[in-house]
């Protein structure tokens, strides 16, 4: 059995994929505020949170458990709406050697849109489960930031 793999979720959006490139590259500090999910997320070394240097700790919950890790960004694409992520140290070195996370925001047929969280990952042993428990928690980050999305753009529109 092999100890690298691939998964990944693509979730239906209401928001605008622009809309949601734009949280990810420019707001991503936020996302702590809008979803459950995330209990903390702090700069721990650079000056700015969306460069790629800089060095974020998050604590979050996977699996009914409250875990950390540290994240930078390996590259942006602008023209395809995708972010990928590194996140290592913390709980994350204990189960995988590579653990590496891409975002899309997609543009679908008919004007409709999707987020799509992939996991590139390398388990330290068989006895490592797949990181199924990420899918999930994206599942739920996802739902919570196109809300909202949808209530700050309704709020704009008033």
């Amino acid at each position: 059995m092999s100890l690298s793999g691939k998964i990944s979720t693509e979730i239906p959006v209401q928001g605008a994929p622009e809309k949601w490139f734009h949280t990810y590259t420019n707001q991503l500090h936020h996302i702590q505020n809008v979803t459950h999910k995330v209990h903390a997320a702090k700069l721990h070394e650079g000056d700015d949170w969306h460069a790629n240097d800089s060095v974020k700790h998050w604590t979050y919950i996977i699996d009914g458990k409250t875990v950390t890790c540290h994240e930078t960004i390996e590259s942006v694409d602008e023209q395809n709406k995708r972010i990928v992520f590194k996140l290592y140290g913390g709980d994350i070195d204990d189960k995988y050697k590579v653990f590496i996370l891409i975002f899309e925001a997609i543009e679908k047929d008919g004007g409709s849109a999707a987020v799509k969280w992939s996991v590139e990952y390398e388990r330290v042993s068989e006895e490592v489960h797949a990181p199924y428990g990420y899918l999930e928690f994206f599942d739920h980050v996802i739902r919570d930031v196109d809300a909202h999305l949808l209530e700050t753009q309704e709020n704009a529109n008033k």
